[in-house]
């Protein structure tokens, strides 16, 4: 099986781990990438730190850029990304017959247990592969990981759209995709909250062999400037979440505690051990 992979460029925190992370899997990588530098919603974005980053990653040089013109702020970022991601997505899916679809602040925790899965989900006759997320808010100032849970602390999916998907896929919406798919989680039963109790669930992966999603663990500057440059969250208090967001760095067990107490499941949080290494530095108070 061929598989190759798509990434976008314009986020450089943890974008050597992640290509790193997969990088035996694939053959080739194509880095997309905006030609002026910005957002969708027209914001400068260090698009060529980005690539620098990724580069580190690359001793066999398969990365492939493909520069485009993806800003428009007259029009909804979230389609910009879905059209910015099916190009991608096409210019890879190129004589290889699946695409691997990780931003560039995930990371494969387990990248053998994930080519089993995409191999799996081919034999399957399946078009994409759901695979587990474990969504990473911040590493605390003791060196831990605070992550996304369920409200009992246990762990946790997230599921932002397929990791894998067939050569010549359709998107729908960012990396989703109405294409038939095989869904791995964390357990037998649904562990995602924004997915229904019931959810089929194909296979199941330890969380130490999900993929590590590196939200908002980043440096003071580097929220900042997430926040600004996001197209996916605008119209939040981000003074206020920021805010919160080092106070939490700074009292991990009382974030935790009060975890049964909050009503939004974007407020549950567990603590678990730092899983990757340190090379990056891209963490509060580092």
């Amino acid at each position: 099986m061929r598989i190759t992979a798509y990434v976008m460029a314009g986020d450089p925190a943890w974008a050597t781990e992640s290509l790193a992370s997969y990088y035996d899997l694939v053959d080739r990588v194509v880095v997309s990438h905006d030609s002026d530098g910005l957002s969708w919603a027209g914001h400068p974005m260090p698009v060529e730190e980005t690539i620098e980053r990724l580069r580190r990653a690359d001793p066999e040089g398969k990365i492939e850029l493909l520069p485009g013109r993806w800003s428009d702020p007259r029009r909804f970022a979230l389609d910009l990304d879905t059209e910015q991601r099916q190009a991608a997505l096409d210019h890879a899916g190129k004589d290889a017959d699946w695409v691997l679809q990780l931003d560039s602040d995930e990371i494969a925790l387990a990248p053998d247990r994930l080519r089993a899965l995409v191999e799996t989900a081919d034999a399957t006759g399946a078009e994409a592969l759901d695979y587990p997320l474990r969504h990473a808010y911040q590493r605390t100032l003791d060196g831990r990981l605070l992550e996304l849970a369920r409200r009992d602390g246990g762990v946790r999916a997230s599921y932002p759209g397929p990791v894998a998907v067939r050569a010549g896929t359709a998107l729908v919406h960012c990396r989703q995709t109405r294409a038939r798919t095989y869904r791995v989680d964390l357990a037998p039963t649904n562990t995602d909250p924004d997915h229904p109790h019931d959810a089929v669930v194909d296979a199941v992966v330890r969380a130490d062999e999900a993929v590590l999603h590196m939200s908002w663990v980043r440096t003071r500057d580097q929220m900042v400037r997430k926040s600004r440059q996001s197209g996916h969250h605008e119209g939040r208090d981000w003074d206020r979440l920021l805010r919160q967001w080092e106070w939490r760095a700074r009292h991990p067990r009382l974030t935790v505690l009060s975890r049964p107490l909050r009503r939004g499941n974007l407020d549950w949080l567990r603590l678990a051990d730092w899983p990757v290494g340190e090379g990056s530095g891209d963490w509060y108070g580092a």
